[in-house]
């Protein structure tokens, strides 16, 4: 998994016992850009976005469904397929287990059909929050099972990724996701259908070097950080000084690599005309 440079986003409530001020636990935070400190239902209802500067905050799956999907048609694929330790790693399973508990999720990503503005489609969404949203077996299976079922069912695909990596306690067994998923998509391709690639921040390493990178179309998240591998690692590897923000959406944009960065409350129209466009006009 690809760590190098990434930053945990994750605001620990702090009580302090000494003051008389009564402040909720847990109702502020702190944007990372600008510094202000933020009431949290504000930002949630901002899109997860800081008002004061523009900061894009990582979303929860269950938020991002409600922000793509329409209300009451997410149904997610009834999967039963647990996490195994392949490396016998002692704080693999206690790690997963406390994971679990703190997100509410039971992996790092969660697909099934659901519908925008009435179009029916296959999404599966990646959580930064359940281990950097690194891809192990069970994520990889996940996905290739919804573009499994995008065949099947003959419906557009659309990924959301947010990840560091391959996840390095699964080992080599991680990294066979990438041409598994790689396989599932090619067939994809084959049956002639739509599927459209979202990166959020940040999106890395076998995520990126698979599956986030092969959609027909790839939309971006403003500012996103998107690459293999940290920049730090790059230059060592290749002893040369890199361009300012040379992995950031907009460079991505600039140099052709991804399609178009969209802003998050034009995601859902963004997707919903792209759908319409590949179906042959909109309604």
């Amino acid at each position: 998994m690809i760590v190098d440079k990434i930053k945990k986003r994750e605001v620990q409530a702090v009580k302090n016992k000494k003051s008389n001020v009564d402040i909720p636990v847990g109702k502020w935070l702190k944007c990372e850009q600008c510094g202000e400190i933020l009431y949290k239902e504000a930002v949630i209802k901002n899109l997860n976005i800081c008002p004061n500067c523009g900061y894009y905050f990582r979303m929860h799956i269950d938020r991002r469904l409600e922000l793509i999907i329409d209300e009451g048609t997410y149904e997610r694929f009834n999967l039963d397929i647990e996490t195994t330790n392949p490396l016998e790693l002692e704080d693999y399973p206690k790690k997963l287990k406390t994971l679990r508990e703190k997100t509410g999720l039971k992996e790092a990503v969660a697909c099934g059909t659901g519908n925008i503005n009435g179009e029916k489609i296959v999404i599966c969404i990646m959580d930064s929050g359940f281990l950097m949203g690194s891809m192990g077996v069970v994520v990889g299976e996940k996905i290739t099972y919804s573009i499994e079922q995008a065949i099947k069912q003959k419906l557009p695909l659309v990924i959301f990724s947010v990840s560091g990596g391959a996840r390095m306690q699964e080992g080599i067994i991680s990294l066979m996701q990438m041409a598994k998923t790689t396989s599932a998509l090619t067939k994809l391709d084959e049956a002639g259908l739509l599927y459209i690639s979202v990166l959020t921040d940040p999106t890395y390493g076998g995520v990126t070097a698979s599956f986030a990178s092969l959609g027909d179309i790839i939309l971006a998240e403003p500012k996103a950080m998107i690459g293999f591998a940290g920049q730090r690692v790059i230059q060592q590897t290749i002893g040369e000084s890199l361009p300012e923000g040379f992995q950031t959406a907009e460079f991505l944009l600039e140099h052709g690599f991804i399609d178009k960065i969209v802003e998050r409350k034009d995601l859902k129209d963004t997707i919903y005309k792209l759908i319409m466009f590949h179906k042959g006009g909109e309604k």
